[in-house]
Formats: C-alpha cells, sequence, structure tokens
C-alpha cells in the first residue's frame, strides 16, 4: 500500500492509540500518510469497534495500520510486537515516530482515614513505570533493533500535574515529573544517533483519563473559564503538535518540553 502524502513510507509506533491522545495523533498522522502500529489494551467486545475504525482510516488514506492488543508494559508484550511487527516492515521502510500515550496506573490519596484506601510505594513504582520509565524500555527496543528512521522523534506526554497538586493524583504526578528528567537524558543519548526526544505537556483535556481523577469536574471548569484563548485543550490539538514534531521543521527540537494549551500554564 502506498501513497504520495507527506510522511509515505514512514511507520509510527504509537504506545496507548485506542482512545484519548493516542486515538488522535493516528486519525491526524493517517491524513498525512504515516503506517501506523497502535499498541492498547482493550476487552474483546471494546477492540471490535476500535479495529473497525483503524480499517476505515487506513482504507481512506492508503496506508497501513496494525493493531496489536497486547500488554505494553510487559517484556513478552515487547517481544510479540517486534517480531510480528519487522515481518510487516517493507524493505527501506524505518520508524519515524514513538509516541508514548500510555495511561495507567493509581489514583489514591497518600494519606486519608480508615475508610479510604491510600497510595502504596507498589502503586507509585507501578505508576511511574506505565506512564513514564517504560517510554525507554520502548525507545530501546526500537533502537537495539535498527528500527529508528535516522531523523526519528521520540514523544512523550505530561502535564501540569508533574508540579502541581491534584487531589489523589501523586502517583501519576511522580510518573510524570521521572519522565520529564528521563527525556533530558533520553535528549541527550539518542541525539548522538539523530533521534530526537520531546515531551508534549498538555492543557486540561477532557479525556477518558481525565474523568478518572477525583475532582475532574473541577479541574474541567477551571479549564473552561480560565483558559486564555476561552476554551478547554482537545486531543485533536495535541494531536497536530505530535504531527508538527514529525516534520523536518521541528528537526532542531530535541530534550524540550513543549506546553500545548492555549496558555494555561501561565495562569
Amino acid at each position: 500500500m502506498q501513497n504520495n502524502k507527506q510522511f509515505s513510507g514512514f511507520w509510527a509506533v504509537i504506545l496507548g492509540g485506542s482512545s484519548g491522545f493516542g486515538l488522535a495523533s493516528v486519525e491526524k498522522l493517517a491524513a498525512h500518510g504515516m503506517n501506523i502500529a497502535v499498541l492498547y489494551r482493550e476487552t474483546a467486545i471494546a477492540e471490535k469497534a476500535v479495529k473497525q475504525k483503524f480499517s476505515n482510516l487506513a482504507l481512506a488514506n492508503a496506508i497501513t495500520i496494525l493493531p496489536f492488543n497486547i500488554n505494553v508494559l510487559e517484556e513478552n508484550g515487547r517481544k510479540k510486537f517486534i517480531g510480528a511487527f519487522t515481518e510487516q516492515l517493507s524493505k527501506g521502510q524505518c520508524v519515524k515516530l514513538l509516541l508514548h500515550s500510555v495511561a495507567r496506573g493509581n489514583l489514591k490519596p497518600v494519606v486519608a482515614d480508615d475508610k479510604k484506601e491510600v497510595i502504596t510505594t507498589h502503586d507509585i513504582a507501578y505508576t511511574s513505570y506505565a506512564m513514564g520509565n517504560s517510554l525507554l524500555d520502548w525507545a530501546r527496543l526500537l533502537f537495539d533493533a535498527n528500527l529508528f528512521c535516522k531523523d526519528a522523534r521520540i514523544i512523550g506526554l505530561t502535564s501540569a500535574g508533574a508540579h502541581k497538586y491534584w487531589e489523589s493524583y501523586a502517583a501519576v504526578s511522580i510518573a510524570k515529573a521521572s519522565l520529564q528528567s528521563l527525556a533530558t537524558y533520553m535528549a541527550v543519548a539518542f541525539g548522538k544517533s539523530g533521534i530526537k526526544t520531546n515531551l508534549i505537556e498538555a492543557g486540561i483535556t477532557d479525556t477518558p483519563s481525565l474523568k478518572k481523577i477525583t475532582g475532574h469536574d473541577k479541574l474541567v471548569q477551571y479549564a473552561q473559564q480560565s483558559n486564555p484563548l476561552g476554551r478547554m485543550t482537545t486531543t485533536k490539538d495535541v494531536a497536530g503538535v505530535v504531527y508538527l514534531l514529525c516534520t523536518a521543521e521541528a528537526s532542531w527540537i530535541n530534550g524540550a518540553v513543549i506546553h500545548v494549551d492555549g496558555g494555561e500554564h501561565c495562569l
């Protein structure tokens, strides 16, 4: 399958691509001709609709979308993916983008009364790996397999919650703060091979993940009323910047945390 669009022949690997920022990025990159391997974790019932959407996108844009319903946090999942994925690549094709959009972790208070469950150090460790440090394992997986293009992009997602207090958000906050440090080191280490690593700090966005945060309705209200541009951030806003970071014009951006929030972080 071939097209004449901007990213024809290139591949994206998107971790967590069945909803939210990941799905919006699949849609955006597909429209610009990029082939996509989408990894996600869904039930059999939910997966049917997801795979149909990917099939429609692939057909409409003359690209290939490979769905992988696997656990991206386990070594066996990574091995299963790399074996199947490499078999699908045509000669000369490479991975232009690795996007980490995994939203899996624990949302519990640090301290609470006896009636509530509090967060444990195990919860923190799991969430830190799922929503932060697993990016390194995936980057090294593709790097060691020589699958990255010479000018590839690695993108992770962080949030203002990395440096602010949000109720029951401690584990995710720690994960995102860790991710920001990790991205600095990855930008230097992978940069020596021409691979750029950047993070997107999205504004408060109405996604399935947001709805799991205690007091998310207050965050939504705040974003709607206070954003300098008069509305909340959308998943399409973020996907647009994922696309921009893949362009040749963004080749000198490395080790950055890019705010995609309409100026929300200024308040």
